[in-house]
């Protein structure tokens, strides 16, 4: 399924993190790639309340844990400035589908980075 909100489909994600040499693009790619899982996710299970939507952003979060092996990988982690963009992108992706009030730390709860 293709991502049909407006606000999502025009929003460059993890723009700050492409524009910095320090983070290479394949990577950035692939943490794109599950923040736009998680908008088709948001679209196709049209959860009812923020409660069901940190159970998706919860599991994007997990899939972001597993990224963070490729970054090292590359010679470059999910430090300061990466926390800050992915944490922005999830906060975004809730304002996006309705529900602005939700709690950006509950959104990635799980992380390790």
């Amino acid at each position: 399924m293709a991502v049909t909100n407006e606000q999502v489909t025009g929003h460059p994600f993890l723009k700050a993190l492409y524009r910095d040499d320090y983070y290479p693009d394949r990577v950035v790619d692939r943490g794109r790639g599950i923040l736009l899982r998680l908008c088709e996710r948001v679209e196709t299970e049209r959860p009812a309340d923020v409660d069901a939507l940190y159970v998706l952003t919860h599991a994007a979060t997990e899939e972001f844990n597993t990224l963070q092996d490729a970054f090292w990988e590359a010679g470059s982690e999910i430090e300061t400035v990466a926390r800050e963009a992915i944490a922005e992108e999830f906060w975004f992706v809730a304002g996006a589908y309705g529900f602005p009030d939700a709690d950006i730390e509950e959104l990635i709860a799980p992380r390790d980075w």
